[in-house]
């Protein structure tokens, strides 16, 4: 898949997990160093954000990921930001966890890292809902990394992820 970054084209690493399969558990570190970890099954519904460079227009955007979240008070949805490495700063908004791939295994799983220049070993900008059976529901990868996220989407596919599953099984 190509990336768009001022003009310049870059690839992802590898290749990207299919919607409806089982996301894999994958350790990170927050910033303090603490072992976290996120994707695979854990009973609530998970939205994952990855970005490569955090600004002023991502910020607002993350701002408004919370807004959706909240404004649909479920607290069964977990929220973070992963970064590629700890150049990154944390932007500090409320309800998103600010994680680093410090090993690379998000970006290995995912095949989220960039490939190439101005941004080699990112991760690219994504959005990975994952339902609470731990199977990949819904996913963005902006084909320009300036492109917002589809918020109205995202609000549509979280709805949906909460909802649809029972816990019961198929039978």
């Amino acid at each position: 898949m190509q990336i768009m970054y001022k003009n310049k084209t870059m690839h992802l690493e590898d290749m990207l997990l299919d919607i409806g399969y089982a996301s894999e558990r994958v350790t990170l570190c927050d910033e303090a160093q603490q072992t976290r970890h996120v994707a695979g099954q854990n009973g609530k519904t998970q939205l994952i954000v990855t970005v490569p460079k955090i600004d002023k227009s991502m910020h607002d955007e993350l701002s408004k990921i919370t807004s959706i979240i909240s404004d649909m008070q479920d607290e069964q949805t977990e929220c973070c930001l992963i970064v590629a490495n700890d150049r990154h700063q944390n932007p500090n908004i409320d309800e998103i966890a600010f994680l680093i791939d410090s090993e690379g295994e998000f970006g290995d799983y995912y095949g989220s890292r960039l490939v190439g220049e101005p941004l080699e070993g990112e991760l690219t900008k994504s959005v990975l809902l994952i339902s609470k059976d731990g199977a990949l529901f819904y996913d963005e990868y902006p084909k320009d990394i300036e492109t917002p996220f589809n918020l109205e989407m995202l609000q549509v596919k979280v709805a949906a992820a909460q909802n649809c599953y029972t816990g019961k099984g198929c039978h």
